[in-house]
């Protein structure tokens, strides 16, 4: 592993997502919820037509990703995302809202998939692997302090359309870093036999269903996302009726839930290799449904300040690990696609509570939405804690079996790394 180029991918992770997290909080949101007044319902539809797109964009994401390795995937992915963030200057209504955000996050999938599926490219030493993902997710968590900071510092001394701009900035700096940088692993050899995208895509979807082990962690993490579906509807609607706060909070509020998140990432080289486990995903997973509770079990703005530094600390010590364990225990040639897989159950799990979120909280209100939301994750995850015993075990005994992997080609078209 040369230092230079860990450096690059975690710097050029860094820049990515301090604009992207500026945009989506304070930028996207408080677009859509003081500037256009949004409902709940807005909010649903919103939700939903990024969580399709991101859902579509990290299936195709894991394709190209094993096929031509995560640096080409997102320093291409980077220079188209640019115009994509800069369409939201130019929207005046939900409807345009809510078209710009489903391309933004369709071209945004890539970028996500290819950041979290560097580490075995970085390193042929599976003990560095947590460390790796530590700095990688570290460099995201620091994003989350700085990005909603900024933008709301962007809001109080210009305008909201200053946020995407930052964005698109940020990114072409993020292409130019990590294109320099080198892997010391290539994408898996090929054999000379051709290969289909879509055949990809099913054989790596297949792997991670067929590894007893990998099914838990894909399903584990859906969980969390089944929590954070219900917030990503209903959050800004809990700022603004709940708490009376403005829009300048929003900022705030993710900056601390960022400042967790470096704490819990920072976490993860020390935790002992027994907590590296499935039984450790599903202890995180519990405890991140009780975090989300202390961050809107009230509308004292102290106590959200309090739980989201709690819960961010939890939620960044979970993904890392659930990455860590995925990148552990997948065969190589299909790492792409089993975290393109892991990602697409992410905005599945997100998708749910938009159906009933909305209605839901028009019965027993925003915040009692949320905290039933978030008891549901603790409590599915505590019935998991038996199958994760099971899963380490068998680890224990045997090594993860291979599955069965299409073999990685290019198609008959010429070789590129967009679809």
């Amino acid at each position: 592993m040369r230092r230079i180029d860990l450096f690059r991918v975690v710097a050029a992770r860094f820049l990515s997502r301090v604009g992207s997290e500026a945009a989506f909080f304070v930028g996207v949101w408080g677009k859509a919820a003081f500037d256009l007044d949004a409902t709940a319902g807005d909010l649903a539809v919103l939700m939903f037509a990024l969580a399709v797109a991101l859902l579509l964009g990290s299936a195709a994401a894991g394709v190209l990703i094993d096929r031509y390795g995560p640096r080409v995937v997102l320093a291409v992915a980077e220079v188209i995302f640019v115009p994509a963030a800069l369409a939201f200057i130019w929207v005046d209504s939900m409807p345009a809202l809510i078209g710009v955000a489903a391309i933004w996050g369709f071209v945004g999938a890539p970028v996500m998939t290819a950041g979290a599926s560097f580490a075995p490219y970085l390193t042929q030493r599976p003990e560095e692997l947590k460390h790796v993902n530590s700095l990688l997710d570290g460099a995201g968590s620091l994003s989350f302090v700085i990005g909603p900071a900024i933008g709301a510092l962007v809001v109080r001394y210009a305008n909201i359309d200053w946020i995407f701009i930052l964005d698109a900035v940020t990114s072409l700096a993020a292409a130019i870093i990590v294109w320099r940088a080198h892997l010391v692993r290539a994408p898996a050899p090929r054999d000379g036999q051709r290969g289909h995208a879509v055949a990809e895509l099913v054989a790596g979807m297949r792997t991670a269903y067929r590894i007893r082990a990998l099914r838990y962690y894909v399903l584990a993490g859906t969980v969390v996302w089944l929590s954070f579906g219900a917030f990503g509807v209903l959050e800004p609607l809990f700022f603004r009726d709940v708490v009376m706060a403005n829009i300048e909070t929003l900022g705030w509020v993710n900056m601390v839930f960022g400042l967790g998140m470096l704490v819990g990432a920072s976490m993860l080289p020390r935790l002992r290799a027994s907590v590296i486990s499935a039984r450790g995903l599903a202890v995180a997973v519990t405890l991140s449904g009780l975090g989300s509770i202390l961050y809107v079990g009230t509308a004292d703005l102290r106590v959200v300040y309090v739980g989201a530094l709690v819960w961010g600390s939890v939620i960044g010590l979970l993904e890392p690990l659930l990455r860590t364990l995925i990148h552990r225990d997948s065969p190589l040639e299909a790492v792409g696609r089993v975290v393109g897989t892991a990602e697409t159950h992410r905005r599945l799990g997100e998708l749910l509570p938009l159906a009933v979120a909305p209605f839901v909280a028009s019965l027993i209100g925003v915040q009692g939405t949320m905290i039933v939301g978030a008891l549901l994750a603790s409590l599915i995850a505590l019935l998991s804690l038996g199958e994760a015993r099971a899963i380490d075990r068998e680890l224990g005994e045997r090594p993860v079996p291979e599955g069965e992997i299409a073999t990685i080609t290019p198609a008959e078209e010429p070789v590129s790394p967009l679809p």
